[in-house]
């Protein structure tokens, strides 16, 4: 079992910003802005191109709707997509508000926000995706 199954399952807290019956989107708890947003899919698959194409598709729109959640609660330039998977094996897509490219650099020093701020921004998210 992932990291992320134990965190769609309840088993580890998380910052729930959105869901479906397919799809789950948390706030990464190593963000590389404020809004830093995971979506997985709620079945494991290591793999994001593993995913059927079916799948991808409606993820991709569950996550266009998740970005525009973001772009609601942090006004930004664009909100960047990264699908990387290197260090959880289980498929997600990271969304990011963008002031610049540099804001989406996974190599730099990540954010460390207080679980207050952090609950805060992922109830935020969640009530504009729910509008």
């Amino acid at each position: 079992m992932t990291l992320f199954t134990k965190i769609i399952r309840g088993d580890i807290p998380s910052y729930r910003c959105a869901e479906n019956d397919e799809f789950y989107a948390f706030l990464d708890i190593n963000p590389v802005t404020a809004g830093h947003t995971l979506v997985v899919p709620k079945h494991e698959t290591d793999y994001f191109f593993d995913l059927s194409d079916e799948e991808i598709g409606r993820m991709m729109v569950f996550c266009k709707r998740v970005a525009a959640a973001i772009a609601k609660v942090f006004p930004c330039k664009k909100v960047g997509v990264a699908v990387m998977g290197l260090d959880v094996n289980h498929a997600h897509v990271h969304l990011a508000p963008l002031q610049s490219e540099v804001d989406m650099d996974f190599g730099k020093k990540k954010l460390q926000l207080p679980a207050e701020e952090m609950q805060a921004i992922a109830d935020k998210i969640l009530a504009a995706f729910s509008e």
